[in-house]
C-alpha cells in the first residue's frame, strides 16, 4: 500500500476491521428467515486467505517497468498480488463472488500511483506507445464491471490509481466554484472544503470509498441531489489527459459551443482519457441541517407526496420514501429500543391502527432540509402540509437521525449476506412521474417471478431516492438464495429480469451506477441503435488503438462477458 492512499479489502467492501453485526438487532434474523429462509446466526466459513489462491502472475515487461519507474519513481510502481487483485475488480456482487473463489480473470499487470498532472500525461503516452491498456482507478467502489480488463486481453494492463491527487486546489469564493484533484475521496474532500466554510453537497452511498473523478466518470448522483444536483450539474469544468493531448474545459456556467464536450466526458468511464481535476459548484455550509421521518399508508401515497414536494415552493435537500418491504427491513435493522423508544414506537403504531392502516403495507419516508433557521421552518411547514394531504404524518427526527448515521454502511450488510449464501445486489432506474408507480410494481414482480422460476427464496424491495421536475429515480435491492455452484447463473437471471423490466416500462438502464459491462447489453434498447452508434464512433475516434478501458459502455456479449472488440 502507498502512504496516504486508502485501499479497500480484497474480498469485500471497505475496511478489513469493519463488518456488519446482527447481535444488537433482535428483529433482523427473523426478518431474513421469514423472507429468504436463511438463518444468519449460524457460523460461516471464513473467506480464504489470499495466499491460498492461485493469482495469475504479472506480465509487465522489464522495459515498460523501467519506463514507468523513471516517470513516477519505483515505489509508485506496484506489482504485488494483493494490490493487483484489489485493482482488478470493482465491488459488484459478481466481482465478489468470483474473487472469493479465486476466479481472478485478467488482473492488471501493474498499478501506478502518479502524483502530478505531468506524471499522468507521461504515463498515458508511455503505455500507449507500448500498446498497453489503461484503466483509471478511483476508490474501486464501482459495481457495474467498469474496472476489469477484457477477458483474454494479451496486452499489458495498467491500472492508474489516482489517490495521490487528492487536494482542493482553489476555491473561487465569489463564483462558488472549487478546483479539486480527481483522486480525492468524498470525506477528505468535504473536510478540506468544510474547513473554509464550504461544501459540495454530493453524498452518494459510496461516499466513503469513492472519488471525485469516479463520480464524474460514472455520472454519479448523491443522496442530497434534490438540492445540489447530480454530478453532471455540479461539475462545471475539468481536465482530462488523453493520448498525446490534454482536454481543458473552463468552469463556465453555461455555453453553446456546439455538442457538449463536457457531457461527452461525463459518464465516459475512462474510455476517453483520465480525469485529473475538475471545477465544481460549492455552497456555503448551511446554518441548519435537519432530517425528518414520516409515514404513509402506502408507497404510492409516498410517491405522490414526493412529486408534489418537487412541484411546490419547498426546495428540500432530499426526499426518500421506502416501499412496504423496505420499510420492514429498515425497522428490522434497528437496535433494541430502550423504555422511552419502545413507548414511542407503540404510540406511533396506535396512531396507524386508529387510522385503519395495514401495518404490513406502510411506507417510511426521510426528508431533509437545509438553510437558515427561518427557511427550514418554512419548508418543513410546506412539506408537513403535503404529507398530511396525502394521508401521512411525521414522527420527528429520531428515525431519520439513525438513518443519517448509518447511511454509508449498507455494503457491509451485502458482504455479510454473501458470507451466508444470499446473493444481494441493487438496480436503479428513472422514469417520468406518470410511470413511477407502475415501474415499481413491474420491477418487483419481475424479480419475484424469476426467483420462483429458479426454485429459490428471495426478497426484493425499493425506495424512491432522487426526485426531478419530470420524474424520479427508484432504487431496487434484491437478495436471493442459490443452488451451490450456480451463484452466477442465479444472479444473472434475477438481474436480467429487473433490468429488462426497466426498459420495458419506460425506464432507463441506470440512473447513477453507470454502464460498465454489466448494463451494456441493454444500451440499444435504452438509447436506440443510433445512440450506440454515436457512442461507438466517439470511442473509436478518440481511441482507435483501444488503449483506454476498452469494452466498457458499448460491447457485444452478455452481462459479465465482453467480446475483445467493440467492432464485433
Amino acid at each position: 500500500m502507498i502512504d496516504g492512499v486508502k485501499q479497500q479489502k480484497w474480498w469485500g467492501w471497505g475496511e478489513e476491521s469493519k463488518a456488519y453485526r446482527y447481535e444488537d438487532k433482535p428483529k433482523f434474523p427473523p426478518f431474513v428467515m421469514k423472507h429468504a429462509g436463511v438463518d444468519i446466526t449460524l457460523p460461516v466459513q471464513p473467506v480464504p486467505a489470499l495466499s491460498s489462491l492461485t493469482i495469475p502472475p504479472s506480465q509487465l515487461s522489464d522495459e515498460l517497468r523501467g519506463t514507468l519507474a523513471g516517470i513516477i519513481g519505483e515505489e509508485y510502481v506496484q506489482t504485488d498480488d494483493e494490490t493487483r487483485v484489489v485493482h482488478g475488480y470493482g465491488k459488484g456482487v459478481r466481482d465478489l463472488m468470483r474473487v472469493r473463489k479465486g476466479d481472478f480473470g485478467r488482473l492488471p499487470d501493474v498499478v501506478l500511483y502518479p502524483g502530478t498532472q505531468a506524471e499522468v500525461e507521461k504515463l498515458v503516452d508511455a503505455v500507449v506507445a507500448a500498446d498497453g491498456v489503461l484503466i483509471p482507478f478511483g476508490g474501486g467502489s464501482n459495481i457495474v464491471a467498469a474496472l476489469e480488463a477484457e477477458p483474454g486481453e494479451t496486452r499489458q494492463v495498467v491500472s492508474v490509481n489516482m489517490g495521490r491527487l487528492n487536494k482542493v486546489l482553489e476555491i473561487d469564493e465569489q463564483s462558488g466554484l472549487a478546483h479539486i484533484q480527481a483522486g480525492v475521496f468524498g470525506p477528505d474532500m468535504e473536510d478540506q472544503l468544510n474547513a473554509h466554510g464550504w461544501t459540495m453537497g454530493h453524498h452518494p452511498d459510496s461516499f466513503v470509498w469513492s472519488t471525485l473523478g469516479g463520480w464524474i466518470a460514472t455520472r454519479s448522483s448523491g443522496m442530497q441531489s434534490d438540492k445540489y444536483g447530480d454530478i453532471a450539474d455540479i461539475c462545471r469544468g475539468l481536465t482530462m489527459v488523453m493520448p498525446g493531448q490534454v482536454l481543458t474545459l473552463r468552469p463556465l456556467p453555461s455555453t453553446s459551443s456546439g455538442p457538449s464536450v463536457r457531457e461527452m466526458v461525463l459518464g465516459s468511464e475512462g474510455r476517453l482519457g483520465i480525469i485529473t481535476s475538475a471545477w465544481v459548484n460549492v455552497h456555503r455550509l448551511p446554518e441548519v441541517r435537519e432530517l425528518q421521518a414520516y409515514f404513509f399508508e402506502t408507497y404510492e401515497d409516498g410517491l405522490k407526496a414526493c412529486q408534489q414536494i418537487v412541484e411546490s415552493d419547498a426546495s428540500v435537500m432530499m426526499a426518500r420514501v421506502s416501499d412496504a418491504l423496505e420499510t420492514q427491513y429498515i425497522m428490522a435493522n434497528g437496535k433494541k429500543s430502550g423504555r422511552v423508544g419502545s413507548m414511542a414506537s407503540k404510540a406511533i403504531q396506535k396512531v396507524m391502527e386508529a387510522k385503519g392502516w395495514d401495518l404490513e403495507n406502510i411506507a417510511m419516508s426521510f426528508i431533509g432540509f437545509e438553510g437558515s433557521a427561518n427557511h427550514v421552518r418554512y419548508e418543513k411547514g410546506l412539506v408537513g402540509k403535503i404529507v398530511r394531504e396525502n394521508g401521512g404524518f411525521g414522527v420527528g427526527k429520531g428515525p431519520a437521525s439513525l438513518y443519517d448515521q448509518k447511511k454509508y454502511d449498507t455494503p457491509y450488510i451485502r458482504d455479510f449476506m454473501l458470507d451466508r449464501g444470499l446473493i444481494c445486489d441493487v438496480s436503479e432506474t428513472t422514469t417520468p412521474w406518470q410511470y413511477a408507480a407502475e415501474i415499481h410494481t413491474r420491477g418487483v414482480e419481475a424479480a419475484r417471478k424469476e426467483v420462483e422460476r429458479l426454485g429459490q427464496r428471495g426478497v426484493v424491495f425499493c425506495h424512491l431516492s432522487h426526485s426531478y421536475h419530470s420524474g424520479a429515480c427508484q432504487y431496487f435491492t434484491f437478495a436471493v438464495t442459490s443452488e451451490p455452484g450456480k451463484e452466477n447463473e442465479t444472479y444473472d437471471a434475477v438481474k436480467r429480469a429487473i433490468q429488462q423490466s426497466f426498459v420495458d416500462f419506460h425506464g432507463t438502464v441506470s440512473h447513477h451506477h453507470g454502464v460498465g459491462e454489466e448494463h451494456s447489453p441493454w444500451m440499444e434498447q435504452d438509447i436506440s441503435p443510433a445512440g450506440v452508434h454515436i457512442q461507438r464512433k466517439l470511442f473509436e475516434g478518440v481511441d482507435p488503438g483501444r488503449h483506454l478501458n476498452p469494452g466498457k459502455i458499448v460491447h457485444d456479449g452478455r452481462p459479465g462477458i465482453s467480446s475483445n472488440s467493440d467492432d464485433a
